[in-house]
């Protein structure tokens, strides 16, 4: 059964550069005090943002942007080297307080519609495991939506997203921030060959961190810190071709 869309279409969209169709969803959480906040952000020309759908705590979805143009969610972004992320993208934005506002489980509701909502998309659009992705996944250093309580695993289980189970976190595991020479250059390049953008400095830097609690925050997410423990380092290997 396919979601039932109400149509609230923003102005806030331009065409897809270089003729690109979507292959990757990026998942946001809204981060305002209200749903009626947030839909009005989303359609404020002023604002400049947008989203392709909105889909509240009641899982009542709204169409903002079509599918064939392209949204302004993702911000300054990327993944695999590509920046211009909302060319590639489709954006659902879930209706949370997020983090700031005090930040809520996804109810069953929400979650069914999601699950709906990215029924159509992939058989719309060839979306890869690994390209259904968090804001903060493209955006480690600005975002942290949709957050450590949202329930990717539930996603692989209806075949979308990539997953692996997370190892259990260790007490005292903790191989960050004194690795040895050459780990963290090592596990720079396998974060960046997962998909993250991050510079290749060999030191474990803010920029790093950052990127730790993303991947945290999306395949590990009992324990969000940013520091590299046993853990982190198994849940990348598990999740890694």
């Amino acid at each position: 059964m396919s979601l039932r869309l109400i149509e609230r279409p923003s102005p806030n969209w331009n065409a897809r550069r270089g003729g690109v169709t979507p292959d990757m969803v990026i998942i946001h959480y809204t981060g305002m005090k209200s749903a009626e906040a947030a839909l009005e952000r989303l359609c404020d020309s002023s604002a400049k943002v947008s989203s392709h759908y909105l889909i509240d705590r009641e899982g009542g979805a709204i169409r903002l942007v079509s599918e064939e143009l392209r949204a302004w969610h993702a911000g300054v972004s990327s993944w695999h080297g590509e920046t211009d992320i909302n060319s590639r993208s489709i954006g659902i934005e879930l209706v949370n307080p997020g983090h700031v506002h005090g930040y809520l489980d996804f109810p069953e509701p929400q979650m069914r519609a999601l699950l709906r909502l990215l029924n159509g998309i992939y058989k719309r659009h060839a979306i890869p495991p690994g390209h259904l992705l968090a804001h903060s996944d493209v955006a480690p250093d600005r975002k942290q939506d949709p957050g450590e309580q949202f329930d990717w695993r539930r996603l692989a289980r209806e075949g979308f997203g990539l997953w692996a189970e997370p190892a259990t976190p260790e007490d005292g595991a903790v191989l960050e921030p004194a690795l040895p020479d050459g780990k963290v250059a090592a596990l720079q390049q396998k974060l960046a060959a997962f998909g993250y953008g991050l510079a290749q400095t060999g030191e474990y830097d803010a920029g790093t961190e950052q990127v730790v609690s993303a991947f945290q925050r999306h395949w590990r997410p009992s324990l969000v810190d940013g520091r590299i423990d046993n853990s982190t380092l198994e849940t990348l290997r598990r999740l890694m071709p």
